[in-house]
């Protein structure tokens, strides 16, 4: 699916492919970041403290997340002030790229690398030696680490949308939910190996994302049915 979104709706526009790199170079700062601050604390504390060191990974995914949502800010401030660039340079005294179009493409990249780095580190685990699940473990790790990875690119990619409507009209509650939804997805995996407990929040704050940029984005329930219904 997140292929998908790049080949039908960035591909083609070289702005669009520019403005995803850099989406992902942010994200993938962010993290560069907050896994260096995670490391020195780690390196710094006592390794048999069982206690600390599972605090220290909460810490290490909470402060990830904000960080990330740091960097989110960041780019639509760069974004914003190449917006004035682009219509400074144009003829019409138009951005060839709405605020929106803008922020669609920057989720897509914050959403892909975060996939793709989930997916290393999956492929990581696959090496072996060993089989999934020969210790009684659940067999179905690599399935729901799929869906959760996948859901995690399409989360991004909505809450770059309403993150950035927030950060342009000044609704400061809009980007509070985007880092209180961030964080709910985060937390949620720390009940794995039990997948219930992360995918079906997950998905459905999906949902509910996507349904909440769908109408900021001027979407409707007339558009909606119309589409479905190939009209």
């Amino acid at each position: 699916p997140a292929f998908g979104l790049f080949i039908f709706t960035i591909a083609r526009d070289p702005l669009r492919i520019i403005i995803l790199i850099a989406g992902a170079f942010f994200w993938l700062v962010s993290l560069l970041l907050s896994s260096l601050i995670w490391f020195i604390a780690v390196k710094a504390s006592d390794p048999q403290d069982e206690p600390l060191q599972k605090g220290l990974l909460i810490f290490g995914v909470m402060f990830s997340v904000l960080l990330q949502e740091a960097f989110r800010f960041l780019y639509y401030k760069l974004l914003r002030k190449a917006i004035e660039g682009l219509v400074a340079l144009s003829e019409d005294g138009c951005s060839p790229l709405s605020l929106q179009q803008m922020a669609y493409v920057a989720g897509v990249g914050f959403g892909l690398m975060s996939g793709a780095f989930s997916m290393i580190n999956l492929l990581a685990d696959a090496l072996g030696p060993g089989i999934v699940g020969i210790h009684g473990d659940s067999q179905l790790y690599f399935l729901t680490s799929a869906f959760m990875t996948m859901v995690l690119i399409f989360l991004h990619t909505f809450w770059g949308i309403l993150f950035f409507h927030g950060c342009e009209h000044q609704r400061w509650w809009e980007i509070m939910a985007v880092v209180i939804m961030h964080l709910a997805v985060s937390g949620s995996t720390f009940s794995n190996p039990l997948y219930v407990g992360s995918l079906v929040p997950s998905y459905l704050l999906m949902a509910a994302a996507a349904a909440w940029a769908y109408l900021l984005s001027g979407g409707s329930a007339q558009n909606l049915r119309r589409f479905l219904l190939c009209k």
